[in-house]
């Protein structure tokens, strides 16, 4: 694609290209073909994969040790609009360079807040005019926005559950102000993560109050979206910790009954995080399958943490077997509602070339088209869909079926085990379906 932009700031990188597993250029796909067909959709359409504006533009490699050791050639500029507009356009220079076709941001992702919210809305909107002229120019489409509620200190006791209504009240006007962008912006969804909606400690915390106020909040915002015209998909992202000791949004299953007790199932789905669910002590492929199985698989945040370090560390996915397990959840329960998948990940602290940037993305790109070619094969040519078959083919007829179909009562089931004495030890073959999966990986 051309440059969209009058600035270049990836000089030196041009066009990504898929040129196939056995090419060495780190600056190429080798599994990722865009216009590949895989289980009747292009991998574009499976994936829609998208830029994250917070860690691509805005992290620079600090961490709680030590200052960024990145120097980002787009934020030079000292007047917040300005760095704006050059941080857009390296986003869209970057965007079309990989040949995404989605971005997602944080509202102050895109511009600095200012000292009041009156003039935070104004930033917004003069930076909102710019990048929709820049979708115009590019054809790149917002896969999602959201607020950040929770860097600020005024939000050091959480945002919609927060014990102070004033703070409350403030966080409602920064989601007001978060959703008219992305609405703006032809925004296809929007996603809430509670990055410190918990609890530090239960000493000092109405649990049921604060948790209360965020399914009326959550009700609010989805209400005010809807009259505005929003026709996307709310997304609520789980994790189970870390700002807080213990965040409301646990995990898939936890989000799915807040989302069902507070009548949201019919606007809400999941935004699942590989690293929460890592976390949260589950693994990926397990959280995807817990909201497949409610009919609240939305979008994924592609990412992953390090087995050694008990925090998010949002590294990018390298790792294709534990991917492909993902896939074949992806694939069995129709692939995302409404998402799609995007980068939330970062160089590493010590990867400070701009073309990192890209190696990092083509890598998680190329991990997630090879696990999806791998989870497809397996799907078309192992006997891995026949064994799991047929492991529940005893609910398929007689008895079983009835049971499943709720037609037995528990003294049938008492009858039915007088009867039939001990049951037949039957292998669940484990190690079969392990075998299966490293063939095709």
């Amino acid at each position: 694609m051309a440059l969209i932009g009058d600035k270049e700031f990836f000089k030196g990188v041009g066009d990504i290209k898929f040129e196939g597993a056995a090419s060495d250029n780190p600056l190429a796909f080798k599994f990722y073909n865009p216009e590949q067909v895989v289980a009747g959709k292009t991998m574009r359409a499976h994936f829609k994969f998208a830029m994250a504006y917070w860690h691509t533009l805005c992290g620079n490699g600090g961490d709680p040790f030590g200052p960024g050791t990145k120097s980002f050639p787009w934020s030079v500029a000292k007047d917040p609009i300005e760095a704006a507009r050059d941080k857009a356009d390296a986003a869209f220079e970057f965007i079309t360079k990989i040949g995404f076709d989605y971005y997602c941001f944080h509202d102050y992702d895109l511009v600095d807040e200012a000292d009041s919210l009156a003039e935070s809305e104004k930033r917004i909107q003069k930076t909102i005019a710019y990048l929709k002229e820049k979708q115009q120019a590019s054809g790149v489409k917002l896969l999602w926005g959201t607020s950040n509620c929770f860097s600020n200190p005024r939000y050091m006791n959480g945002a919609a559950s927060n014990p102070n209504f004033d703070v409350v009240a403030r966080a409602g006007a920064q989601v007001k102000i978060a959703l008219d962008a992305t609405i703006a912006l032809d925004g296809e969804n929007y996603v809430f993560w509670g990055g410190r909606e918990g609890y530090m400690s239960l000493l000092n915390t109405n649990m049921k109050l604060e948790q209360d106020n965020i399914g009326r909040f959550l009700n609010m915002a989805k209400d005010y979206a809807c009259s505005q015209g929003f026709k996307g998909t709310f997304f609520i992202e789980p994790k189970p910790m870390e700002p807080t000791k213990h965040q409301y949004d646990f995990d898939a299953a936890t989000s799915i009954n807040t989302i069902r007790e507070y009548g949201l199932e019919n606007d809400f789905k999941l935004n699942i995080e590989v690293n929460h669910a890592t976390l949260a002590q589950h693994t990926f492929q397990h959280e995807l399958q817990v909201a497949a199985n409610a009919n609240m698989l939305g979008s994924i945040d592609a990412n992953r943490g390090d087995y050694q370090n008990g925090w998010d560390t949002d590294q990018f996915p390298n790792n294709v077997m534990e991917t492909t397990e993902a896939m074949l959840v992806f694939l069995k329960s129709g692939g995302l509602q409404g998402g799609g998948i995007n980068f939330d990940a970062k160089t590493r602290r010590n990867s400070t070339d701009l073309e990192d940037i890209f190696i990092a993305h083509i890598g998680g790109a190329d991990t997630f088209a090879k696990a999806l070619l791998a989870a497809d094969a397996i799907r078309q040519n192992s006997s891995y869909e026949e064994l799991l078959t047929k492991r529940y083919a005893s609910f398929n007829s007689g008895k079983g079926a009835e049971f499943k179909n709720g037609s037995l009562s528990l003294k049938d089931l008492y009858n039915y085990a007088s009867e039939n004495g001990e049951p037949e030890q039957i292998s669940g073959k484990q190690e079969l379906y392990e075998c299966i999966l490293n063939q095709y990986t």
